[in-house]
């Protein structure tokens, strides 16, 4: 039985070569890049191979790698059937929405917006991007930071420490090799990925000589997942599950610039339905894998409890559970395989983001109002500059966050999710609702956006009603309890939220489309 003492140095070694193999890659790419349309969009002709491959691994970030054993190991196997959606998500975006947005070869994907619903509204989508991408790699960046102290046997006091690491070698071949730096080292990321989750079950697999570690039968540690449930506060559903991964694909494959900007890469739109189906087997593959790596630690660790340190909970710190396996009960080699695995995740994303969101900047803001035009190879050197403030404001956020309360699951829907929904719906009226009038699009955004704040922060405000102004949570369905707060160690009295966050995206999109339709029929009536 194999317990492990930590990372050994052929681990480290494997972890640094890794860093500074991605690194000399987008140097080699910098060198040939002379224009914004190459380093953004990679001239419009890159394989829709490695753009699908790029596609699913800039959103599958160190969150997921976490999240997927994490969720199975603590709450039970529900979530993985979100990706029953793929199929539908596939013919929505595949067909409805790529045979659009290919018709204009854009840089940023909030130029279509102007053309149809004004500056206003294009800054608006913009900004909401830029807001999005830095409080998601923020996190990530944190997440990722949080995993290694982990792996690395470190007090979290050394997380800042790490993000700065982790940051600085994301940020410097991102400004280096623009998108298609980006995508090339997306399929080494993949990789590593895929073969640490492969190694994990392998490992586990031979430690307990066979498959005795897969479950028969429901944990009694598990949550409570029906099939579907009128309770909204019921934390996962199948139902719940396939609805919101739905929905947050088809938004985010429509109105997130990571994921348009590597449509345009493409050639055409048959080009972008290849790479987009390819993103979506190689999620399902890979989501899947996860899952069931989460359901090897958890027999390994039912196997031989004594193996788990003291203090460290299935159930309770089940997001914790993969890291602390890959440095401790993998052998030399194969850790260090998998942390560099972990390591690539961490950094598909933010170099992903760190490139989307100064494409976005340069289109939407700097070329928008500046009245003489830089060259191409001024465009190229701001795009850089850009991408190095982007990549220090993300570090410096990442270090900010002492604390991200909750389990990941919840914590990545509530911001995920939180603008996803209202940045696409501007997309859907701007395209597809030629009735659509300027007011009804804002007010759909300002109330669908207040409608998912509401739904994933409703556990905190029925707190402070009860709290401040003596409101009762039974009205709500719950009542407060006795919790530790992760930021402060102290027990406070919280209630649990009364709609789970599995609704956030469909309340969103909801009340977004419904109020943006009825106020731009009312303001069409009185003008006629």
């Amino acid at each position: 039985m194999n317990g492990g003492h930590g990372l050994t140095f052929i681990d480290w070694f494997i972890i640094v070569a890794y860093a500074a193999s991605t690194i000399a890659l987008g140097w080699y790419f910098g060198r040939r890049q002379q224009s914004t349309r190459e380093y953004f969009t990679g001239s419009g002709e890159m394989n829709p191979a490695l753009i699908g491959v790029s596609l699913f691994a800039s959103l599958l970030s160190t969150v997921t790698y976490l999240l997927l054993p994490g969720e199975t190991i603590g709450r039970g196997p529900i979530y993985l059937t979100n990706f029953l959606a793929y199929p539908f998500v596939f013919l929505v975006v595949g067909y409805v929405l790529l045979p659009v947005y290919m018709r204009v070869r854009v840089t940023s994907a909030y130029e279509l917006l102007e053309t149809r619903l004004g500056l206003g509204i294009r800054l608006l989508g913009a900004s909401m991007f830029l807001l999005l991408r830095l409080v998601w790699m923020s996190l990530l960046i944190y997440a990722a930071a949080r995993a290694f102290t982990y792996i690395i046997d470190v007090d979290e006091a050394w997380v800042p420490a790490v993000v700065v690491v982790v940051g600085a070698v994301s940020l410097v071949y991102a400004v280096l090799g623009g998108l298609r730096a980006v995508v090339v080292t997306d399929l080494l990321q993949t990789i590593l990925l895929y073969g640490g989750s492969l190694l994990v079950i392998a490992v586990v697999s031979v430690e307990m000589r066979g498959f005795d570690w897969f479950p028969r039968e429901w944990n009694p540690d598990w949550d409570r997942q029906p099939f579907f449930s009128f309770d909204p506060a019921t934390r996962a559903t199948v139902v719940g599950s396939i609805v919101s991964m739905f929905i947050w694909f088809v938004a985010t494959s429509g109105g997130d610039q990571v994921s348009v900007q590597r449509f345009m890469a493409t050639r055409d739109a048959t080009a972008a339905r290849r790479a987009i189906g390819l993103q979506l087997v190689l999620g399902a593959v890979v989501g899947i894998t996860l899952g069931i790596a989460g359901f090897a630690m958890l027999g390994y660790f039912e196997a031989f409890p004594e193996l788990l340190p003291d203090g460290l909970s299935l159930r309770a710190d089940a997001d914790n559970v993969f890291p602390r396996f890959i440095a401790f009960h993998l052998p030399p080699v194969v850790s260090g395989l998998v942390a560099a695995g972990m390591f690539a995740a961490a950094m598909s994303s933010m170099d992903s983001g760190i490139n989307s969101i100064s494409a976005v900047v340069t289109t939407d803001f700097f070329d928008r109002f500046r009245s003489d035009p830089l060259s191409e190879q001024g465009h190229v050197r701001l795009a850089r500059w850009l991408a190095a403030i982007v990549g220090l404001l993300v570090v410096i956020g990442s270090s900010l966050i002492a604390h991200v309360p909750g389990n990941i699951l919840a914590v990545t829907n509530k911001t995920v999710n939180l603008l996803t929904v209202p940045i696409f719906c501007l997309f859907y009226f701007a395209l597809f609702v030629p009735r659509a009038t300027k007011a009804g699009v804002w007010a759909g955004w300002l109330c669908g956006t207040l409608a998912a704040v509401i739904v994933a922060f409703s556990g905190p405000l029925v707190t402070f009603a009860a709290l401040k102004w003596g409101v009762d949570p039974a009205h709500f369905g719950v009542a407060l309890e006795q919790v530790v707060d992760s930021a402060t160690g102290r027990t406070v009295l919280r209630a649990p939220d009364p709609v789970s966050f599995q609704w956030i995206s469909l309340a969103a999109l909801v009340v977004n489309v419904s109020v943006g339709w009825v106020v731009s029929l009312a303001g069409r009536g009185r003008r006629k």
